[in-house]
């Protein structure tokens, strides 16, 4: 398991602990005024804790609540105060994320757009694949011009079952389940 990244919240004394999940247990960092990180324990960025964290689970009861009414599809929006360590392109690509409905998606073009930066699609791609704050500042939302799916931080089927949760991508039915 990864304890080195690019966030740069890692390099910061902070509060951790675990929370379960339909995708698995997810890494939740922050301090008493707002959530910092969210890791996969599973996936190409698969991330523990870092030197220096300490373990505790109060800063964390709000954020656990709804993660959890997200898994139940009871929310549709995070409302939780934050702390980004981007630069100020990662930020503003982070902050639009929020703005890509719930069971919608984006291409990267979109995004990029968005931002009124329509020639930068690398670097929102980049700034996408960076956001240390996955599910809750929906990164999994944004797709390849074509509709693909591309690479999520998480592992292709969490993104999957992320897309699928929110009715942006449709579960596989009985004909493509005989194909697999």
């Amino acid at each position: 398991m990864t304890r080195v990244s690019p966030y740069s919240v890692l390099d910061r004394s902070l509060s951790y602990d675990w929370h379960d999940s339909p995708v698995g247990p997810l890494l939740l960092a922050g301090d008493d005024a707002s959530l910092h990180l969210i890791g996969f324990s599973t996936g190409p960025k698969e991330i523990g804790p870092a030197d220096g964290w300490h373990r505790a689970s109060a800063p964390f009861s709000e954020v656990r609540r709804q993660l959890d009414d997200y898994f139940d599809r009871k929310r549709t929006r995070f409302d939780l105060p934050l702390s980004l360590g981007g630069t100020a392109f990662q930020n503003a690509v982070w902050q639009q994320l929020a703005a890509i409905p719930f069971g919608a998606t984006w291409s990267y073009g979109q995004l990029a757009k968005a931002l009124g930066r329509p020639t930068a699609t690398r670097a929102v791609g980049a700034a996408n694949g960076a956001n240390p704050l996955p599910i809750v500042l929906p990164c999994h939302r944004v797709i390849g011009a074509d509709g693909s799916l591309t690479g999520f931080g998480g592992g292709m089927q969490t993104k999957t079952f992320l897309l699928e949760l929110e009715g942006a991508l449709a579960p596989p039915g009985p004909e493509q389940l005989s194909m697999i």
